[in-house]
């Protein structure tokens, strides 16, 4: 399979307008000391990121009432302990991921 030219160039420039966007805040505030305000403000942007995810997965539509997903709730006890525990992301994803997995392999 072979790529065209036109092709490729639309995949470089869906890549280029998905990169700058998300490395051009980093360099311009790279050399910059923001203030404490703005500081304590940007770190709970990871808190809300996650909050909303986890909370949409949490939730069903069911006609008119709203229910549990019990999978994706049984897969955020534990990584919600990891999570508070360890307070690492990384280490939160992985067991995470591992408990979905496991849970889906065996349900």
């Amino acid at each position: 399979m072979s790529i065209s030219l036109p092709m490729l160039l639309l995949m470089l420039g869906c890549a280029l307008v998905t990169w700058v966007p998300r490395v051009i805040p980093f360099i311009l505030v790279r050399n910059i000391q923001l203030p404490d305000v703005a500081l304590r403000w940007l770190a709970y942007i990871p808190v809300c990121i996650l909050s909303a995810l986890v909370l949409e997965s949490l939730f069903e539509a069911e006609g008119k009432f709203v229910t549990f997903d019990w999978l994706n709730l049984a897969a955020f006890i534990p990584t919600l302990f990891v999570a508070i525990w360890t307070k690492s992301l990384s280490k939160t994803v992985i067991v995470g991921v591992i408990t979905m997995a496991i849970l889906q392999l065996f349900i």
